[in-house]
């Protein structure tokens, strides 16, 4: 049963990624920016970590500075207590020394660790900040490869289509200059034939003139 559920699971998982994948093929730009704002959570969980981590190692520094001048107050105490042959005094002063002394070098162990630890915080967080702004940067790119690409397409479109309307507008205007060059060959045969009828038909005239004359 565990083993189905397993498998279930590994399904399921490798079902998500190629469903992840094909949404960051579609689409990187939001895909990059989700990832963006999960990196964005995870620094700023880390940055809380290193504030906590840094009141730690202060609140550790406080207690230890505390044991250790108690550790030296009883210290002193004692001293005097065994001057003046107070036993009582001087044992109890003794024992609370040994109490502090105990603490503050525990506390400076803790100090020593705490401090570590938060060094290492540091430099995570540091090292996470320095990703998210290259993962920013990159994401800029995207956007200005993706602008380009969008300006680039659309341009094509407006020079194809301002080409096929040139070209359409260049045959209309052939269609125009035919028709006209038509009319005018047209007109010129008209205009040839009335003038010619009419030398002819005076010609005519003239010879039936001469004839009638005879």
């Amino acid at each position: 049963m565990a083993n189905l559920f397993t498998k279930l699971k590994n399904t399921v998982m490798a079902d998500l990624h190629e469903a992840l994948d094909q949404k960051e093929r579609k689409n990187p730009i939001a895909m990059l920016n989700e990832y963006l704002r999960q990196c964005e959570k995870e620094t700023e969980k880390v940055r809380k970590l290193v504030e906590r981590q840094h009141a730690l190692k202060e609140e550790f520094t406080r207690e230890f500075h505390l044991a250790k001048d108690m550790a030296a107050k009883r210290k002193h105490q004692g001293d005097i207590a065994s001057k003046a042959g107070e036993l009582s005094l001087q044992e109890f002063a003794e024992r609370e020394f040994l109490q502090y002394s105990e603490r503050a070098a525990r506390l400076e162990e803790a100090i020593a660790h705490a401090t570590r630890q938060h060094n290492e915080l540091e430099s995570k967080y540091e090292e996470m900040k320095h990703k998210l702004k290259d993962m920013n940067i990159r994401r800029l790119e995207l956007m200005g490869r993706e602008n380009m690409s969008r300006a680039n397409h659309r341009i094509s479109q407006v020079v194809e289509t301002g080409e096929l309307k040139s070209e359409n507008r260049f045959r209309e205007i052939e269609t125009y200059l035919d028709s006209i060059e038509h009319d005018a060959n047209n007109n010129y045969i008209r205009s040839t034939i009335d003038v010619r009828i009419a030398q002819l038909e005076k010609q005519l005239k003239d010879q039936d003139g001469l004839q009638n004359a005879q």
